[in-house]
């Protein structure tokens, strides 16, 4: 497969993931406004924080506002990681590989894309069900992909962004719970405390899987279900193993082995957390733990380009 295919094809899927998960912790914020009783600038911030870009939204914003961060989140076409930006990014990728992929999935992102510029025209919007829409789109965006596309090398580059970028977006939002949502350490424990990481799991749809597993809502056994668990689509670790098998299917090579950089930097990751409990998480720091999290996730997609799509002088 032409490297600028594979590339394409990876950044695709990503764009979409990082414009649903956009939409899940934006609209879990609107929810939880309803039921604590922090300032808005308060509870806004944080999502600006999620993305690492809170220094560009202060220059060209100002205070945090519900509407700010709304429409910097959503319909600002020159910041890079809107929802509309994103999805105009997902649809040219999508458009220079129309050869490579289904005329159902290239019809959907454009369906996508059009709905989000036409909400971002009308001055009037019901957000819920925007963000609701966003969503599904983006759902039916995967289910028309899986259905549609030959489960080759292209799907399978496909399938490791949006595992990858899934990841990424699970350990930013668990981050962000963790030390700057909750107000005050003598909140810890509290019905607020609680209301927020039942938000957290909402965000990542993950409440009802969680509540089935699990008797109470505590800080423990929340990270242990998005960061260790092997069953739900978006812990950590299930991330990780399906990108993984997805990078093994492209190379040829088997779990527990690499032969490029790019495997040994997502192996030597989900290994790790093989063998880490929660407990050594707890005690390690979560913020840390996470922070180093995201490091290495970059460092494996700095690796699967390396690898696959940069292009190396000839020895």
């Amino acid at each position: 497969m032409l490297s600028r295919v594979a590339d394409s094809i990876y950044w695709l899927t990503r764009y979409v993931e990082r414009a649903e998960n956009i939409a899940r912790f934006v609209d879990v914020n609107l929810n939880l406004l309803l039921d604590t009783p922090l300032g808005l600038a308060q509870q806004w911030e944080p999502l600006i924080f999620t993305t690492g870009d809170l220094d560009l939204f202060r220059e060209r914003y100002g205070d945090t506002t519900a509407e700010s961060v709304i429409h910097f989140l959503t319909f600002d076409t020159q910041y890079p990681n809107s929802i509309i930006s994103c999805l105009r990014a997902a649809r040219e990728n999508a458009r220079t590989v129309r050869e490579a992929i289904s005329s159902e999935m290239w019809e959907q992102v454009n369906d996508f894309y059009f709905m989000v510029q036409d909400a971002a025209k009308s001055p009037l919007r019901e957000f819920s069900s925007f963000f609701a829409e966003v969503k599904m789109a983006s759902h039916l965006f995967a289910g028309i992909m899986d259905g549609t596309m030959a489960h080759n090398e292209g799907w399978q580059f496909g399938q490791m962004g949006r595992m990858l970028e899934r990841a990424d977006k699970t350990a930013r939002i668990l981050d962000v719970k963790y030390f700057i949502l909750l107000p005050s350490v003598k909140d810890v424990g509290s019905s607020l405390d609680e209301l927020q990481w039942i938000a957290l799991l909402k965000s990542t749809s993950g409440y009802e899987m969680y509540r089935k597993c699990q008797q109470r809502i505590s800080p423990e056994g929340i990270v242990s279900f998005l960061v260790l668990d092997r069953e739900f689509p978006r812990s950590i670790q299930f991330c990780l193993l399906h990108a993984e098998r997805s990078l093994h299917r492209i190379t040829g090579g088997t779990p527990g082995t690499w032969h490029n950089s790019a495997e040994r930097a997502l192996g030597k990751l989900r290994s790790e957390l093989d063998f880490i409990t929660v407990e050594e998480i707890i005690k390690q720091g979560l913020h840390e733990f996470l922070d180093q999290l995201e490091i290495s996730l970059n460092n494996v997609g700095n690796q699967v380009y390396d690898t696959f799509i940069a292009l190396h002088p000839a020895s």
